[in-house]
């Protein structure tokens, strides 16, 4: 059972220091509130639907950003998708970078855009790689007889 105490720490620590870098936010703890023993992958659902919406999202805004006349409407629209469904999970900062990306949009600055969706990608990319590593740590404390820390 001392692994599992172990991996139990390991847990609480890791959401701390992604709380505390600002990956995520309150939003998240209040996906998990809406966890129970009904519904146990409740938040991994969630965020699965969240990866596969940027996924779609950021290749789309590629293609839009591509286009010899970009049409800044509708890379607007993604970006506002692209917004409100990383902070529905609590993805702070790629929320944040999806503010500045609009205003680029508004301003119709493709160069604005594209080094914003850079940006876009490499935050997205951080948050999906450190959500991943935050289920597999709970999916290994479960796996040890454990229940996850709340």
């Amino acid at each position: 059972m001392d692994g599992v105490v172990q991996l139990q720490k390991q847990l609480v620590d890791y959401t701390a220091l992604l709380f505390h870098e600002g990956f995520l936010d309150e939003q998240y703890n209040q996906l998990q509130q809406l966890q129970d023993e009904s519904n146990p992958d409740f938040v991994v659902e969630v965020v699965s639907l969240f990866f596969e919406d940027s996924d779609r999202l950021l290749n789309e805004l590629g293609k839009a950003l591509e286009q010899k006349t970009v049409d800044f409407k509708k890379v607007d629209a993604h970006v506002h998708q692209l917004k409100g469904s990383s902070s529905s999970i609590g993805a702070q900062r790629v929320q944040k970078l999806c503010i500045a990306f609009r205003n680029y949009c508004e301003e119709l600055n493709t160069e604005g855009c594209l080094k914003c969706l850079q940006q876009v990608k490499n935050e997205y990319s951080l948050v999906k790689n450190k959500l991943e590593t935050l289920f597999k740590l709970e999916r290994q404390i479960i796996a040890a007889g454990g229940s996850i820390p709340t």
